[in-house]
């Protein structure tokens, strides 16, 4: 973990920057400061950061990365040289003193073994989803924000076919997926003259021979286009959406979609989506780890009774060898 280029200015918090064990630091207006370790929130009762001094190295740290932070301009994201993510807001939007949240990127690769230690899945799961990813079916991973979703999808990732070329769209570059045939982009949307979004890319990127496609995080109107590309040719595709569990998580895409495409009953693009999608991968943050919650096979849509046809592969807690369901 390298944090030379902010840490002069965020000196305070240098011991929980350095620790290799916390995966977020979050510093709030009252002055506590928290990180997560192992998916578990704590305080650090030790840290004194002077509110005037914490403005005066975030304004510093955002000059340094190319951005602004000043009264005119509040709100800062930006990603640090590392790939760590750093957001901060400061008065008037918060009162009295900044806050500002990093969420700190590991240089470690993290196998499908790492996960099955930590228990986010079984070793007969990790099987089966390998096989599906490899065999070409679509999948959604929904889940909270923190849910480690973008985790699983690199470790699924890494299913793919070699010989296959992959074409991956992100926010902010977080994935690290070993292929030998990755074009990866990432979007511009701080560009104000020319900025480059979600969809943007996702149009661009069906003109770049794909085989698969994998987009960060589905939120937009990127999911009609999205859709349109599962239904014409390419299939295997992953992606991750924010949503509480793995049939809400169908729901969202379309209304997603829905956004880009009025002329459309939400019934069509559910039909759409019902024979787009092969299975969604529910994934929660638990006490001291992350763990998939459900998997569930899509297998079609019911225009009549106007729901998603749903078989349940995976549920936690009741899940063995012989009750994989392969659809």
């Amino acid at each position: 973990m390298s944090f030379e280029l902010i840490l002069p200015f965020l000196r305070p918090i240098e011991p929980l920057l350095l620790d290799d064990g916390i995966s977020e630091i979050m510093g709030n207006p009252d002055s506590s400061w928290w990180y997560e370790r192992d998916g578990i929130l704590e305080r650090d009762q030790s840290i004194c950061f002077d509110a005037g001094k914490l403005r005066t190295g975030l304004e510093v740290v955002a000059n340094k990365l190319g951005k602004r932070l000043d009264e005119d301009n509040p709100v800062l994201n930006a990603q640090l040289p590392d790939g760590s993510r750093l957001a901060a807001v400061i008065p008037p939007v918060v009162r009295p003193a900044p806050a500002m949240v990093i969420r700190k990127f590991s240089s470690r690769k993290y196998t499908i073994n790492d996960l099955i230690a930590r228990g986010t899945l079984t070793p007969e799961l990790a099987v089966y989803l390998s096989r599906q990813i490899e065999e070409g079916k679509t999948i959604l991973i929904s889940g909270g924000t923190g849910t480690g979703k973008t985790t699983l999808l690199n470790i699924l990732a890494q299913s793919i076919p070699s010989q296959e070329r992959i074409v991956i769209i992100e926010d902010t570059a977080e994935l690290s997926i070993q292929k030998p045939n990755i074009l990866a982009v990432e979007c511009q949307t701080d560009t104000y003259k020319n900025p480059v979004s979600f969809d943007d890319l996702l149009k661009s990127a069906l003109r770049w021979r794909p085989d698969r496609i994998i987009l960060g995080e589905v939120r937009g109107i990127e999911a009609r286009t999205l859709l349109d590309s599962f239904n014409t040719g390419h299939s295997g595709s992953l992606a991750t959406i924010h949503a509480n569990s793995a049939a809400k998580a169908l729901r969202r895409f379309a209304n997603l979609a829905m956004r880009s495409h009025q002329q459309a009953t939400i019934e069509d693009i559910e039909a759409e989506i019902g024979e787009a999608v092969h299975f969604v991968i529910h994934i929660e943050r638990q006490p001291g780890r992350r763990s998939i919650r459900e998997v569930i096979a899509v297998n079609g849509y019911d225009r009549h009774a106007q729901s998603f046809q749903l078989e349940s592969v995976f549920e936690a807690q009741t899940f063995l060898p012989q009750e994989v369901k392969v659809c």
